[in-house]
This record gives C-alpha cells, sequence and structure tokens, in this order.
C-alpha cells in the first residue's frame, strides 16, 4: 500500500519529466478517474507542460500551467516512466506521452484515482480537511495535535485528518521503534512517549524516504511482521497482532508493554 515514501518516490519520478509539452493522455480504463471525463482530462492537459509536484502525505500534486493534476494511489496505485515502446501493463489505468517516453499510471484495485483541479486554489480546498504532512510537522505542533485527539494510537495515528502520509505499515513501525503498544489510548500518552513517537516518526520517515517504502529490514518490525507469532528483531518476543480500525496491527508485547 503507498504510504508517505512510496509518493515521495513518485514525485521524484514525475520531477525528473517536467517541461516538457504532453502530446497525448491515453486514458485507458475511466474507472480510475475522479469527477472528470475522459475526453476532459486530455484535452485539459494535451500541450501543457508538468511544472515541478509536490507532495501532501499521500496526495501527489502536479500543476500544469493552469490545471492542477491530483494523484491519489490508494492501495495498489504507481507512477513509473517507461519508454514508448514498452508492452503496456493490463493495469496501466492512465499514459501521458511526451516526445521521449511515457508516464503511467498504474493502479490494480482503483480505490483512489486521479482529480484535476482548474487552478492551485481548487486543490488546496480538495486537501482541505487534511492534517499536516507527517514528514514536515514540528514537535511542538504535533503535541498540539496529539492533545486533542482521543481514541487509540494506531487509530490516530492512521487518521489522515491527524496527520498526512502515515498509513498501516508505518504506524506500526513508528509505534515500535518508540517502544509504545499501538493499543494505548492517546490521551494517556505523557510528554515522554511523545517524544519518543515523535522522534521514531522522524527516523522511520528519513529511512523509508532514502529507500522509496516502508523497507523490510531484519532490524525493524517488517522484517518479522509477516510471520505467524514471529520474533520480535529487538527481544525475541513472539510478535501479537489483531485488528485495529480495520487494519492488521502488529507489536511485540514485550518492548510495547499495554
Amino acid at each position: 500500500m503507498p504510504e508517505l515514501p512510496d509518493v515521495e518516490g513518485f514525485r521524484k519520478v514525475l520531477s525528473e519529466h517536467t517541461g516538457a509539452p504532453i502530446r497525448a493522455v491515453r486514458v485507458r480504463d475511466p474507472g480510475i478517474l475522479r469527477g472528470i471525463g475522459a475526453r476532459q482530462l486530455a484535452d485539459a492537459l494535451r500541450g501543457h507542460r508538468f511544472e515541478q509536484p509536490r507532495r501532501h502525505g499521500k496526495w501527489l500534486i502536479a500543476p500544469a500551467g493552469g490545471p492542477v493534476l491530483m494523484l491519489h494511489f490508494g492501495m495498489t496505485g504507481s507512477l513509473s516512466w517507461h519508454s514508448p515502446d514498452e508492452p503496456l501493463h493490463r493495469h496501466d489505468r492512465v499514459v501521458w506521452q511526451f516526445d521521449d517516453g511515457e508516464l503511467r499510471f498504474r493502479d490494480m484495485r482503483k480505490l483512489q484515482g486521479i482529480r484535476l483541479a482548474d487552478d492551485e486554489t481548487q486543490a488546496e480546498r480538495v486537501l482541505s480537511d487534511l492534517g499536516p504532512d507527517a514528514r514536515d510537522v514540528s514537535r511542538a505542533r504535533f503535541d498540539k495535535l496529539l492533545s486533542g485527539r482521543r481514541g487509540r494510537l494506531k487509530s490516530v495515528l492512521t487518521d489522515q485528518t491527524f496527520l498526512a502520509g502515515l498509513g498501516n505499515l508505518l504506524a506500526d513501525e513508528i509505534c515500535w521503534h518508540a517502544r509504545i503498544n499501538p493499543q494505548r489510548a492517546v490521551g494517556d500518552l505523557d510528554d515522554s512517549d511523545r517524544a519518543a513517537l515523535y522522534g521514531a516518526m522522524r527516523r522511520v520517515l528519513r529511512e523509508s524516504i532514502k529507500a522509496g517504502c516502508v523497507p523490510s529490514r531484519d532490524t525493524w518490525l517488517t522484517g518479522a511482521r509477516d510471520e505467524p507469532a514471529g520474533p520480535c528483531p529487538r527481544c525475541g518476543t513472539p510478535l501479537s497482532s489483531r485488528r485495529i480500525a480495520g487494519r492488521t496491527t502488529v507489536w511485540c508485547s514485550g518492548c510495547q508493554p499495554s
């Protein structure tokens, strides 16, 4: 599932192909479009040039000299660059054609998709319900946001109105690095807990952005979370799991006591 580090990687892909005119837009599956038709999208972008894209949480925002392309990758989306003669994948939904290659939006499940805002003001309205980007939030604001929340830590961390960009893997990894149980009530966290969470978030995001995803490392929770009752990479205690907020949550009862 694409989370903040993955979308940051997609942003870098797009940023390498700005400034060139878009020769054509091929919508191979209009079911990926949200609020716009295939012909409208093609007509609005043909001949335009992508400017430097930005990311907010799991959204990729690409100004194009007026209209603003907005991509959300859901659970299975990706954006990649290809030569024109490379065969299309069956899940390539939209293709932007340039003189020297193609950008392809690929998505198997189509849970989110592609929007087109008329301008930056309209794009900001689409994003208005999101919290601050998890990579950019300051410690002071992080503490302030936590102080106004109720519920379990895992549910809060994955709530995009709290912080934008954290998904299931990142939230579990951050809690594990901070040695805090994801089932803890946010209201019970003290200043040292919040400091540990913030520090863990910064470290995990920094390393994950370098890798372009939440990396599967033997020394991280990701290296063991898919093994049934696998050992904690830190202390060897069998890992625990349960569903929280509809997602499988994994933690170590030894390192992350209730």
